[in-house]
């Protein structure tokens, strides 16, 4: 019983660095993907490396983005880091 009573600190201590640390960012992981899955044509982003534009036409895991009027990028659908609400 002692021995569970020392251990006790430790578990609580895992216990809190799972609801601090790991949960928030697989809540922010899964919100990150269901956006690159919910991308539509005409949605305006912004990449992870900061290029903005917008979605001309989507492949399986393949978009493609117009940027400035005219030039068209292709890019993974894991490198559109947000979409931009006008």
């Amino acid at each position: 019983m002692e021995t569970l009573y020392n251990l006790l600190p430790i578990i609580i201590m895992f216990v809190a660095m799972w609801f601090i640390l790991i949960r928030p960012a697989q809540k922010r992981q899964k919100a990150t993907q269901e956006m690159q899955n919910n991308l539509k044509r005409g949605d305006k982003v912004v990449t992870i490396g900061g290029l903005h534009g917008e979605v001309e036409s989507l492949e399986d895991s393949v978009v493609y983005l117009l940027v400035d009027g005219k030039t068209r990028l292709k890019f993974e659908r894991q490198a559109i880091g947000r979409v931009i609400n006008d």
